[in-house]
This record gives structure tokens, C-alpha cells and sequence, in this order.
């Protein structure tokens, strides 16, 4: 009994301790497990403010970041204005600056010098071919002509002497009275008395002609347009090494000339016999007819242009020498079609002469063209262009192929010349 009242308590205990033991080693008590709980919880709002500082500081600014860089590359794209080229009609008729100047236009000198003892006519006079215009006072070349007519004189004197010998040796030669020696000596003195008295009249005409030219006249119909002495002047003709001045300045002003630059794409339709009108700003609304007469047949190769010439009737004087003239050229049929575009679209490059046109997908390119008329504020295209392209009306000199382009498309109404150019 006492064994098993023994073995009974040992269980018991063994009950008792059971328990006891595992709590101690698989459960913790109470304050120490709700400790760690919150320090989970604590460090799981820990992260969740990191989480919302990173998500409300660094994302804005990422996407700020993208959105600037969106912004400087549209900014970066240059914003453009595009326009069609406008067709132009088959003209016949093309408008060119003009200079007049008179048919014959020279400075009148004075072929003596001396001293200017009156002129007769002033500027604006209409003098007649054989006028005279001046007269000049030269002492020295009357005294030597005076003196050549007396040199002349005795020359003159000389030469019948030696011929009145000459004469007499050859009678007497013939009678063996003289020698051979004495004979030809008369002969050949009479010889140089004749070459001596040429010389003295070759004198006197220069000296006649010298005094000739002590009258100035007229070397042609005209007009005085300037007159660049007075009575007293001393008068220069540059024989002497000096510099001339002219006395005058006269221009025949009956019939005028008109050289304009026609440009090349036109030169082949501007032959000689072709009609043109002169308009004047001073004549509004007025015509004054003319006709190409003659062209140089030659391209200048810094103009690329024709060099031509058109002679108008001024019978009536209406029309001055150096005044600027618009001359409406009328051409021959056949000139091309053309397109006009505004002449800020064009670029000068080393290259050549290009127009920028904006691509389907926003990108610029540069075309060569070629130019006809300028009128102004838009320009003629013969090459280069079809019809069907964007013109940047405003293209930056920096622009290049296949830069991106932030294209506006141009709202403006045709001006006047390009009205003028395309037809109405």
C-alpha cells in the first residue's frame, strides 16, 4: 500500500509539474507578448510614413522631372508658320527697274589753253550742232602762229632762191660752164628748201588748228547739263601734263536709253524688236512707249542677269537723263507657270539660294529653288517647288534637315504684289 500511495503522489506531481513545465518553455506571459506587438505595429506605421514620404515627395518630383524635360524638348522645337505657294499665271509681261540716260552724253574740253574770255550758253540751253559755246584768249598761241607764218615766209623766200640757182646751174651744165659737183649741190639745196618749207606750213596748220580750238562749239544737238567754268578761268587742255576740266557737259536728250537687268530665266524671250512702257512716279498713270533694241547677249556671271537696252522717243523733253523708270517688259508667249511665296521664306546658304518646308511628320527640309520676278514682299519660284508643299514663312537661320519643328499654319490674306503676281 505504501508503494502505491508512493507511485500515486509521484504521478500526481508529475500532473502537477506537467502544466507548469509547458508553459515554461512554449508560452510566454502576457506583458512581454503584447510588447512585441507593438513594436510590430509601430514599425509597420514606421514604414508605412516612409512609404507615404517617398510616395508624396520623390514620385511629384520624378514626374516633375519628366515633365520638364517634355516641356524644354517642345520649347526647344521652333515654332513656325507654314503657308502653300500660291500658283502664278503665264505672265507676259514682266516689271523691271530701269536707269535713263541720254542717247549721247559727253564732257565738253578745250583742246588749248588759256584764259576763258566768254560763254554763250548756260545749263538747260538747247544748243544746235556748230554753236558756238565759248571762246578762250590764248596770247602765246597767236604770237607762235605769228611767228610760224613768218618762219613760213622765209622758208617760202629760201626755196626760190635755190630754185632760181638750181634753174641756172642746169642751163649752165649744159654748156660744161659749171661743174657736175656745183650742179648737184644747187639741186639737192633746192630739194631741202622744199622739205623745209613743208615743215614750216605743217607749223602754221598746228598752230591754226590751236587757235581754231580758242572757240568751242557745239559737237552735237543738245542739252547744256552743266557748266563747270566762268569768264577768267584759266583753261587747261592737259597738253602741258596737266589735268583737264571739262567746260561743259552736254547730253542729247531727243532720244534716251534704258538699260534694266532682266533675269535669266527670262533672257531667251527678251529679243530685240520687243515693246515696252516706261512708268514714272512723277507720272501717275501715264505711258510712255518704247522698244527693246538691242541686248548683250551675255549673262553677268554675279547678277545672273541679261543686260538690255530700251530706247524711248523724248521728243518733247519730258523725259530727263539719270531719273529711275519701271519698265513693263511685254515677252514673248510661252513663259512657264510660276509659284509665289513670301520672300521671309527664303534662306541664303553657301549652297545656294533654299526654302524650308515642314515634312508630314513636323520636320523641316531645305529645297533648292530657283527665283523669277521679285516683287517686293513675295517672289517668284520657277524651280523646285510643286505646289503641294508647306513654306515656313518664318524660318530660323539656324534651321536644318530633320529638325523638329512646332508648326503653326499661317492665317494672312494674299498681299497686293502676290495678287499682282498670281493674277486676280
Amino acid at each position: 500500500m505504501t508503494n502505491d500511495a508512493a507511485q500515486r503522489q509521484s504521478n500526481d506531481h508529475i500532473r502537477v509539474k506537467g502544466p507548469e513545465a509547458g508553459n515554461g518553455a512554449n508560452n510566454e506571459k502576457p506583458e512581454n507578448k503584447g510588447s512585441r506587438v507593438r513594436y510590430v505595429v509601430i514599425l509597420a506605421v514606421l514604414l508605412v510614413v516612409v512609404a507615404l514620404l517617398v510616395i508624396t515627395g520623390i514620385v511629384p518630383r520624378l514626374r516633375a522631372s519628366r515633365a520638364l524635360a517634355a516641356e524644354t524638348n517642345a520649347l526647344a522645337a521652333p515654332t513656325v508658320l507654314v503657308t502653300q505657294p500660291k500658283p502664278g499665271v503665264p505672265s507676259q509681261e514682266i516689271v523691271l527697274p530701269g536707269n535713263i540716260e541720254a542717247f549721247v552724253d559727253s564732257p565738253i574740253f578745250a583742246r588749248t589753253s588759256g584764259y576763258l574770255k566768254r560763254w554763250h550758253f548756260d545749263i538747260g540751253s538747247h544748243v544746235k550742232q556748230g554753236q558756238l559755246l565759248a571762246e578762250i584768249e590764248s596770247p602765246e598761241v597767236d604770237h607762235q602762229l605769228s611767228q610760224a607764218q613768218a618762219d613760213l615766209g622765209t622758208a617760202k623766200v629760201n626755196e626760190r632762191l635755190s630754185e632760181i640757182t638750181a634753174n641756172r646751174y642746169s642751163d649752165l651744165i649744159k654748156q660744161d660752164a659749171v661743174s657736175q659737183q656745183d650742179t648737184d649741190n644747187a639741186v639737192n639745196d633746192l630739194a631741202a628748201k622744199r622739205t623745209a618749207v613743208k615743215s614750216a606750213q605743217a607749223n602754221v596748220d598746228r598752230l591754226s588748228q590751236l587757235v581754231a580750238f580758242e572757240k568751242v562749239y557745239a559737237p552735237f544737238d543738245g542739252v547744256i547739263t552743266a557748266r563747270n567754268t566762268d569768264i577768267g578761268q584759266l583753261i587747261d587742255s592737259g597738253a602741258a601734263g596737266g589735268t583737264p576740266r571739262s567746260l561743259f557737259q552736254m547730253a542729247a536728250i531727243n532720244r534716251l536709253r534704258v538699260f534694266i537687268n532682266v533675269p535669266q530665266i527670262y533672257s531667251q524671250a527678251a529679243t530685240p524688236g520687243l515693246t515696252a512702257d516706261l512708268m514714272f512716279a512723277e507720272f501717275p498713270g501715264r505711258r510712255f512707249p518704247g522698244k527693246l533694241v538691242r541686248t548683250s547677249r551675255a549673262i553677268d556671271p554675279v547678277s545672273r542677269t541679261l543686260n538690255v537696252e530700251v530706247d524711248v522717243d523724248n521728243a518733247n523733253g519730258e523725259l530727263f537723263p539719270g531719273a529711275y523708270t519701271e519698265v513693263h517688259l511685254k515677252l514673248k508667249d510661252g513663259i512657264r507657270s510660276t509659284l509665289v511665296i513670301p520672300v521671309s521664306a527664303l534662306l541664303f546658304r553657301r549652297e545656294g539660294l533654299r526654302v524650308a518646308v515642314a515634312k508630314n511628320d513636323d520636320t523641316a527640309e531645305l529645297l533648292p529653288i530657283t527665283l523669277g520676278r521679285d516683287f517686293g514682299d513675295v517672289a517668284e519660284v520657277t524651280t523646285g517647288l510643286t505646289g503641294d508643299e508647306r513654306v515656313i514663312t518664318n524660318p530660323p537661320d539656324s534651321i536644318i534637315d530633320g529638325e523638329r519643328l512646332n508648326v503653326q499654319v499661317e492665317n494672312q490674306q494674299t498681299t497686293g504684289a502676290a495678287r499682282k503676281a498670281g493674277g486676280k
